[in-house]
């Protein structure tokens, strides 16, 4: 069984259109995601407490939550649809029951303050108490976000690869039932930790692709067959998809490479995301580039991760960062806001410039999103914009004209 096992392993790992190699291990916006999620839910428990959430999904924090998280690969699809506000069924109910509501906040409240596995799980169970109709398992996938390494993700393909590779029946809608799941994978997970990950995320994606029949093992082998077709059809839409994130990425690292180019040019230091240092446009590497870590003080570690991970950076001769690019080719505006945002919070420098990079078919939502009460407020940071066909088009201009960042004015917009 084991052998067997390390070989159905071994072939999820190998895949080169897994979810381990697309999204779990090759995606730098999944580690980007973490942090936007963790302030989204903060945001979505302030609006609670004030009394501003309103009573739909669409329009609130929660919908900004969980469209961060439902763009995190195919993993995650449909992973808003539980949240949606269904009028007739009355579910979820944490729209129009205020009791209810401010249950949900202070549930989602203590587990970002909690790291204790324990208090967690007593959370749950606290939750499960208040028989909330339609607030679920799904909120599971919250949680992975919060707390990888205890929570695993949560769909209906996850639960059938489970109950297919561990001759199970746990059933979806019951948080016993997912807890239950849970304690299988963390035990299934120590015992093949040499092959898998803490992170629960890089699991959650095996099950995944044995419940979607990607994966195929004895005990799903019927499902496959009765499936074959279906089978067929979501392999050509999951290689349409890695074929388009294939060309999303050449675009992102263009974009960043023109950055680079012009910040050298202009006479700053630059840096470029750290899980980027090995892509390329122009047959050249970014990590080709003299990059410059920027040297970061009196902030918490984690935030130092954070601003790590932000796209570009023009940093000067005394290391202070300059300016900041956040390139948005599919990912969420909101999130990439954030992260500008969490920069200028910890760099607490005035003299900073940041800037969202984005399609141009994407400029209305730019401006949308900037244009959301709460970003408008004394503590916000000002964000302007640059479309990709202006930085394209301008940027051997920019290189040979320009003298400081202030070249930027001429291709970006302001809100």
């Amino acid at each position: 069984m084991k052998s067997s096992v390390n070989l159905l392993i071994h072939e999820y790992r190998s895949d080169m259109e897994s979810v381990y190699q697309t999204w779990f291990i090759n995606n730098t916006e999944r580690l980007k995601a973490f942090r936007s999620i963790r302030n989204g839910v903060k945001q979505v428990v302030e609006d609670i407490e004030k009394g501003t959430f309103g009573n739909d999904f669409k329009g609130s924090s929660l919908e900004v939550v969980v469209t961060v998280i439902a763009e995190q690969k195919q993993v995650f699809e449909g992973a808003a649809h539980a949240f949606y506000w269904k009028p007739k069924l009355r579910i979820p109910d944490i729209y129009e029951n205020e009791e209810n509501k401010k249950y949900f906040a202070r549930f989602l409240k203590n587990c970002l303050q909690y790291t204790n596995e324990k208090q967690l799980i007593e959370e749950i169970l606290r939750l499960n108490e208040k028989k909330i109709k339609g607030l679920g398992p799904a909120v599971a996938n919250i949680l992975y976000f919060l707390h990888p390494t205890i929570f695993p993700p949560f769909n209906t393909a996850i639960v059938n690869g489970f109950n297919a590779l561990f001759n199970e029946k746990i059933k979806l809608g019951s948080w016993t039932e997912y807890l239950r799941m849970r304690d299988r994978i963390l035990d299934f997970n120590i015992k093949y930790s040499s092959f898998l990950s803490k992170d629960l995320g890089a699991i959650g994606g095996l099950l995944f692709e044995i419940g979607s029949g990607r994966l195929v093992i004895n005990e799903n082998h019927e499902l496959v067959l009765k499936q074959i077709e279906k089978r067929e059809k979501t392999n050509r839409i999951r290689h349409s998809e890695v074929i388009n994130d294939i060309i999303e990425n050449n675009d992102h690292s263009e974009m960043q490479y023109h950055l680079l180019k012009v910040g050298l040019s202009l006479g700053y230091r630059v840096w470029v995301a750290k899980n980027d240092h090995n892509r390329e446009w122009n047959n050249q590497k970014l990590n080709d580039f003299p990059l410059h870590q920027p040297k970061i003080f009196d902030i918490p570690q984690q935030v130092k991760d954070t601003i790590l991970l932000i796209d570009v950076l023009w940093i000067d001769q005394d290391d202070q960062i300059i300016c900041a690019f956040e390139v948005e080719k599919s990912t969420s505006i909101y999130s990439g806001i954030l992260r500008l945002y969490d920069l200028a919070l910890s760099m607490n420098n005035q003299n900073s410039k940041f800037y969202l990079v984005a399609p141009n078919r994407r400029e209305k939502e730019i401006k949308a999103q900037l244009q959301r009460p709460s970003f408008q407020h004394e503590q916000m940071c000002s964000i302007s914009y640059i479309l990709f066909s202006d930085l394209r088009c301008n940027c051997d201009a920019m290189c040979k004209f320009g003298s400081n960042a202030s070249i930027l004015e001429k291709i970006s917009f302001t809100i």
